[in-house]
C-alpha cells in the first residue's frame, strides 16, 4: 500500500483519516532522516571535523522530519554540542581504557543529540524515554573514579588516607577445624585480591559487579582479633586486652569483636560492595561472616571547598584530629619499628564502635543549645571561645558574665587531649543509617573507627572521661564494640600478617 494511503475507518471523517496518514508519513520521514544522520556520523568517527558536520546533519534530519516545525529554540547550538562531548584529553585514563574506540551511533543516540528536534520526532511517534549522552563515545573516568591508593607500604592503607564516601566494616570467624595453614592461605588470597582491586583490576572470585569502574580510591585494611590468636595458639598482645565496660554501653555482643577484621572504603558504592563480596567469596571455605556494618561520608566534590565532614547531628566532626605533621604523631598512632610484639611493627590498634545518635531528641534542641553541648558553632565549626574552625580551643576563655565560653561538660572540653593526659587517637569513621528502630526513631549514627598505638593510652582514657562528664553522652548509645590488631603493611609479593603467621 502506498505510504500516503490509509484505510479509512467508517466512523472517522476524511479529515481525521488524512491526519492519521500524515502522522505516519512524518514518523517514517524522521526515521529515514535520522538513520542517514547516524550512518554519516559513523563514517566520520575519528574525523576531527566530524562533530561539527554531524551537528549540521542532525539539524537537517530534524528539519526534514517536520518542515513546518520551528526548532531553532529547541536545537542545541554547536557550542553546546561541543561542551557535551567528553573532554577525553583532560582527564586521567583508567587502566585498560582505549579512547580511540568508538561505538556506532544508533538512531536513539542521534535523536538524543538533537535535543528538541529529537523530542519533536519522538512525540509524533508516541515515543517516551530518557535522553542519552550527546556522544556515544566511551567516557573517560573522572578523577574520582581513576584515583588509586597504593596497597603496599609501611602501614596498611585505609588509616592515613582521607575517609571515602562509602565504607564497609566486617568481621569474620574461623570455621571449626581451620588452623594456621588455612588462615595463612586465606590471608594470601585476600592480600592478592586486595592488591588487584585497589589498582582497578579484577581479582580471583570477582563477580564483575564493578567491571567497568576504576579503583575509586579503594582501600582494604585487615586486622586480627584476640580470639583469632587464641584459636591459633599464638600469644595475645597486652594492648589487645578487652576494653573495659562503660556506663553508656548497650552492647550487642553478636555485632562485636571477631577473629578477622576487614575495613573497606571507596568513593564508589559498587566498587566498595564488589571488594567486600569478593573477600567474602574467597573466605567461604575458611571463615564465616560474623557481622557487617555499612557507612558513608560526604562525596568528594559535594562542597565548594574541601572541608571537615559533618556528622548526622549536623556538626562539623574531626577538627581536632591529630595530623601526621604533629610532633609525636607516629608514636601515638602506630606501633614503633622496635615495638612489641614484633609482628605489629608499623601497625595500629583499631577500636570500632557502632554509636547510635538519638536524633529526634537532638533535633528538639535549638541550635544555640546544640552548640553549647558540643562547644563549637554549628555553621562553621569554630570553637565558642572564638576564631575559626582551626583556631586552637581556649578552654579558659570566659564570657562577659564570668562563665566559661566553653561549658564544663561540652564535648570538646571533655575530649581534649590536655584534659586526658595527652591521650590521642586518630578517628576515621563513617556515618550510618539503617532505617528505623523499634520505637520508630532513626537507627542512625556513627561507625566510630579510632586508630592508636595502644588503646590503653588512646581510646580507653578518653572514653572514661566522656563516660563521666560529657554533655553529649545523653544523646548517644554505644551499641557494639570491637578491638583488633592491624599489622603493618606488606611489600609486593608478601601478604598481610606474614610476620605473625610465619613467625
Amino acid at each position: 500500500m502506498p505510504d500516503q494511503q490509509v484505510d479509512q475507518n467508517p466512523n472517522e471523517t476524511g479529515d481525521e483519516a488524512a491526519d492519521r496518514a500524515g502522522a505516519r508519513a512524518t514518523d517514517r520521514a524522521g526515521d529515514q532522516a535520522t538513520d542517514r544522520a547516524g550512518a554519516q556520523a559513523t563514517d566520520r568517527a575519528g574525523d576531527p571535523a566530524g562533530p561539527a558536520r554531524d551537528q549540521a546533519t542532525v539539524e537537517s534530519a530534524g528539519a526534514s522530519a517536520d518542515p513546518s516545525a520551528d526548532t531553532s529554540a529547541a536545537l542545541p547550538s554547536q557550542a553546546s554540542a561541543t561542551r557535551a562531548t567528553p573532554a577525553a584529553d583532560h582527564t586521567d585514563r583508567a587502566p585498560g581504557d582505549r579512547p580511540d574506540e568508538r561505538r556506532k551511533l544508533s538512531r536513539r543516540s542521534v535523536l538524543a543529540a538533537t535535543g528538541g528536534a529529537g523530542l519533536a520526532v519522538g512525540a509524533a511517534a508516541g515515543a517516551g524515554g530518557h535522553a542519552l549522552a550527546a556522544s556515544d563515545r566511551p567516557l573517560e573516568l573522572a578523577s574520582i573514579g581513576s584515583t588509586a591508593v597504593p596497597f603496599h607500604g609501611t602501614h596498611q592503607a585505609g588509616i592515613l588516607d582521607p575517609a571515602q564516601a562509602r565504607g564497609h566494616l566486617a568481621a569474620f570467624d574461623l570455621k571449626a577445624g581451620a588452623g594456621r595453614a588455612e588462615a595463612t592461605a586465606l590471608m594470601r588470597r585476600w592480600t592478592k585480591a586486595a592488591s588487584a582491586m585497589t589498582e582497578g583490576r579484577a581479582a580471583d572470585s570477582d563477580n564483575q559487579v564493578a567491571l567497568d569502574a576504576g579503583p575509586a580510591s579503594l582501600t582494604v585494611t585487615f586486622g586480627f582479633g584476640a580470639s583469632f590468636l587464641k584459636k591459633l595458639g599464638l600469644p595475645v598482645p597486652t594492648a589487645l586486652t578487652p576494653l573495659p565496660s562503660f556506663s553508656a554501653d548497650a552492647l550487642d555482643r553478636r555485632r562485636g569483636d571477631g577473629d578477622l577484621f576487614v575495613q573497606i572504603g571507596a568513593d564508589d558504592a559498587l566498587v566498595a560492595f564488589n571488594a567486600l563480596r569478593t573477600l567474602q567469596r574467597l573466605a567461604r571455605e575458611v571463615a564465616l561472616p560474623r557481622w557487617q556494618m555499612n557507612g558513608f561520608n560526604r562525596s568528594p566534590g559535594a562542597t565548594a571547598r574541601p572541608m571537615t565532614t559533618r556528622n548526622l547531628m549536623g556538626q562539623i566532626d574531626g577538627t581536632n584530629n591529630p595530623e601526621p605533621s604533629d610532633p609525636g604523631f607516629a608514636a601515638k598512632v602506630f606501633v614503633p619499628a622496635k615495638g612489641e610484639p614484633s609482628w605489629m611493627a608499623g601497625g595500629s590498634y583499631v577500636v570500632v564502635r557502632r554509636i547510635r545518635m538519638l536524633l529526634d531528641a537532638w533535633d528538639h534542641l535549638p541550635p544555640d543549645r546544640q552548640e553549647r553541648v558540643i562547644g563549637r558553632r554549628k555553621t562553621d565549626g569554630a570553637p565558642l571561645s572564638g576564631g575559626s574552625e582551626t583556631t586552637k580551643v581556649d578552654l579558659g576563655k570566659q564570657k562577659p558574665d564570668g562563665s566559661l565560653a566553653i561549658a564544663g561538660d561540652a564535648h570538646i572540653r571533655v575530649a581534649a587531649p590536655e584534659a586526658n593526659g595527652g591521650a590521642t587517637m586518630l578517628r576515621r569513621g563513617f556515618s550510618f543509617h539503617d532505617g528505623f528502630a523499634a520505637d520508630g526513631a532513626p537507627d542512625a549514627g556513627l561507625l566510630f573507627v579510632a586508630w592508636q598505638a595502644d588503646p590503653r593510652q588512646g581510646f580507653t582514657p578518653v572514653q572514661r572521661k566522656l563516660d563521666r562528664g560529657d554533655g553529649l553522652s545523653r544523646f548517644l548509645r554505644h551499641e557494639s564494640s570491637a578491638l583488633f590488631a592491624v599489622p603493618g603493611g606488606c611489600a609486593p609479593g608478601e601478604y598481610v600478617g606474614r610476620r605473625l603467621l610465619e613467625g
